[in-house]
């Protein structure tokens, strides 16, 4: 079974910065692709960012593009997810998620994209 534990979350001013990390763990981990997604109070759990396993392609949503940015660590099965300037309004819960290695990149976006998912990691940006 596969693991995600994510790390570095915290209290932060606004047009500060932040980074979360995501340790994957499991008697064999492979993945087609990870990303962190985020879930304010109230609100649908939203992408944030993915990369793939193979490729190091990124991928933003449109919100954090400039700001954010996703980078992995192969050989250490982890994922960074590097917050500047962070606004009040990416305040949430942040979710690292993994998709098992068949998946296609198709999903990426989604949720439903993802087969783990590790416990989130609370942000909150003070104004």
């Amino acid at each position: 079974q596969v693991q995600l534990v994510e790390s570095g979350g915290g209290l932060v001013q606004a047009g500060g910065s932040l980074r979360l990390s995501c340790a994957a763990s499991g008697r064999t981990f492979s993945s087609s692709y990870m990303g962190w997604f985020r879930q304010a109070p109230g609100k649908e759990r939203e992408f944030v960012a993915a990369i793939t396993w193979s490729g190091g392609i990124t991928f933003y949503a449109d919100s954090v593009k400039g700001r954010f940015t996703i980078s992995r660590a192969n050989a250490e099965n982890t994922v960074y997810l590097q917050m500047n300037s962070l606004k009040p309004e990416d305040t949430a819960v942040y979710y690292c998620a993994a998709a098992r290695q068949s998946r296609f990149y198709s999903g990426i976006h989604y949720r439903e994209g993802y087969d783990y998912w590790g416990q989130g990691a609370q942000v909150t940006v003070s104004s």
